[in-house]
């Protein structure tokens, strides 16, 4: 039964406890923590709720055939066994800055590494280079990554960074789209607006969304590919620790905290609401539909 509300708090001091024979010296002390064990505990869970919604939902298949757009969104390093889905707005360009530090064996800092080319490089190398057997074998054996992040703070993300700045596509050709769409004159130039955006986003077909805000689940298939260690972006800095730990990297190897529009506060919580009060209830139930396994499968809310 709940304690009453109505009863007397009765202060005990810690002689009066010890003398009670129903609680010993170890109830009286604080908990030890211990990061590692908190640490599996997190990855346990957020296994079995993927896991258990992946049953749910019959995501799985016994005739999966890994598709080549997902096959793309992963990153090989042969030399540490390792895979990394990359997706997009969950710091995967920092994380592809190691994958290429990894992969060419340099002692570089991670934050010195062009933030821009990175995106270009061809030193990295996709799943999908491979042959298909292969990439199979890989996929068995190496260690896989896949990191998420709260699906509508990354879709507001995906707007501040490719809509806010003079990016040379989003700003121009999907911006000029967005544009003709939904509004009355055609020669008009002000910058798109978020509810504009979002429009956009939930009026697009599944297969046309950019990879920007495509749901997370559709970019790695992780109900399908058995990912090894399943990171957030909330927790970045202890599961990137993790990650490097667990992958064999060099010690002096760390995730970095750069970011393409530095003069930007990086999206958090208050600004996603921020955002967020600017559209319709429509268009919230809208984006509910459309992120709703992102939620079911990585615990979002």
């Amino acid at each position: 039964m709940p304690p009453d509300p109505l009863q007397p708090i009765i202060m005990l001091s810690p002689r009066d406890l010890l003398e009670d024979e129903h609680i010993s010296t170890a109830q009286l002390l604080p908990a030890e923590t211990n990061p590692e064990k908190e640490w599996l505990k997190r990855q346990n869970d957020r296994r079995d709720q993927l896991n258990i919604t992946c049953l749910n939902k019959t995501l799985s298949s016994s005739e999966w055939r890994l598709e080549n757009k997902v096959a793309r969104q992963l990153f090989v390093v042969q030399s540490l066994r390792v895979i990394y889905c990359e997706v997009p707005k969950v710091g995967c360009s920092n994380w592809k800055k190691i994958l290429l530090l990894l992969t060419l064996n340099l002692g570089r800092d991670p934050s010195e590494v062009d933030q821009i080319e990175i995106h270009k490089t061809r030193f990295l190398k996709r799943l999908s280079s491979y042959p298909s057997q292969q990439q199979m074998e890989f996929l068995s054996n190496y260690t896989k990554v896949m990191f998420t992040r709260h699906p509508l703070e990354r879709l507001v993300s995906a707007y501040r960074d490719k809509l806010l700045h003079n990016e040379p596509y989003f700003s121009t050709v999907l911006a000029d789209e967005i544009r003709a769409l939904f509004r009355r004159n055609i020669n008009s130039t002000e910058r798109v607006t978020f509810q504009e955006f979002v429009e956009y986003v939930v009026t697009r077909k599944h297969k046309d969304l950019d990879i920007h805000w495509k749901p997370m689940f559709a970019l790695c298939d992780p109900c399908n590919i058995h990912y090894d260690i399943l990171g957030k972006y909330e927790t970045l800095v202890q599961d990137a620790k993790q990650v490097l730990k667990r992958i064999g990297a060099p010690e002096n190897l760390y995730y970095p905290n750069t970011k393409m529009y530095s003069s930007d506060k990086r999206t958090n919580e208050n600004i996603t609401w921020k955002y967020l009060r600017q559209i319709s209830w429509k268009n919230i139930e809208k984006l509910k539909v459309l992120y709703q396994m992102d939620f079911s499968l990585f615990n979002y809310s």
